[in-house]
């Protein structure tokens, strides 16, 4: 675990966005009460932040388990079964 200044940070981001990816957990301390943790988003994590998204995904899995799909017969030219 390291803990960085918001300066040290802003000098070096490429450094310590390289160590995050490497699963190392990097704090960054701004003043003497406030800190955040820096972490790499996941796919997961990045449909979690998107409501419109989230709301589509939900409505495609209900089409789904509804069996209202569209099957394509011609997987070299989809829009002729698609429109």
């Amino acid at each position: 675990m390291m803990i960085i200044s918001s300066r040290e940070f802003r000098d070096k981001q490429k450094k310590y966005f390289d160590l995050v990816d490497q699963n190392e957990q990097v704090i960054v301390q701004r003043g003497k009460d406030k800190a955040y943790v820096i972490v790499p988003l996941n796919d997961v994590d990045r449909l979690s932040v998107n409501d419109h998204l989230i709301q589509t995904v939900q409505e495609a899995e209900t089409e789904y388990s509804k069996h209202k799909t569209t099957q394509i017969e011609d997987p070299g030219n989809i829009w002729e079964n698609i429109l």
